[in-house]
């Protein structure tokens, strides 16, 4: 089935194979790459710095995957919005990792610096996400932010 592109925003979100967007593939690579070198981290009494980095890594990836389940382009981008908060997080993380000689100067850059490209990478995608449901919602104005369901209006309640 071959969908047009302007509807990608609102229809294909959910639809979307999770293992296809790349800043996924990356940050799940990333979680795997700081799951294996924090694994020291608890005999030199961190472990609460190690399961702090390694969620926050974690969460950049598994919100990605959550929000390419969700109904609408806008949703999505709620989703990769939450995501890119986790990246901060993870860098901070990072940071706390190097400053008490847990991580080398070398391998806190490179892990930085791959955190930070996932996350310019996600925030383009939301900005994608948001651009492609503004476009379908100029195409069918009769369809508003709550993903084309029409509120009800309220009835006032009867004079007692």
């Amino acid at each position: 089935m071959v969908m047009e592109s302007h509807v990608i925003g609102a229809v294909l979100s959910s639809m979307q194979d999770f293992r296809h967007i790349k800043a996924w593939q990356r940050a799940h690579a990333l979680a795997i790459a700081l799951h294996k070198r924090v694994r020291t981290f608890s005999r030199a009494g961190h472990s609460r710095l190690r399961a702090q980095l390694t969620g926050a890594a974690d969460s950049i990836g598994d919100t990605i995957m959550e929000g390419a389940g969700a109904a609408t382009a806008k949703e999505f981008a709620r989703f990769l919005d939450m995501s890119i908060k986790s990246a901060n997080e993870t860098e901070g993380h990072l940071l706390k990792a190097r400053d008490l000689d847990l991580i080398a100067p070398a391998e806190w850059q490179a892990f930085t610096g791959e955190v930070i490209e996932i996350r310019k990478m996600t925030y383009s995608y939301r900005r994608t996400m948001l651009e492609n449901d503004k476009k379908a919602r100029e195409k069918d104005p009769n369809k508003n932010a709550n993903g084309g369901k029409q509120k009800r209006p309220r009835s006032k309640p009867p004079d007692a």
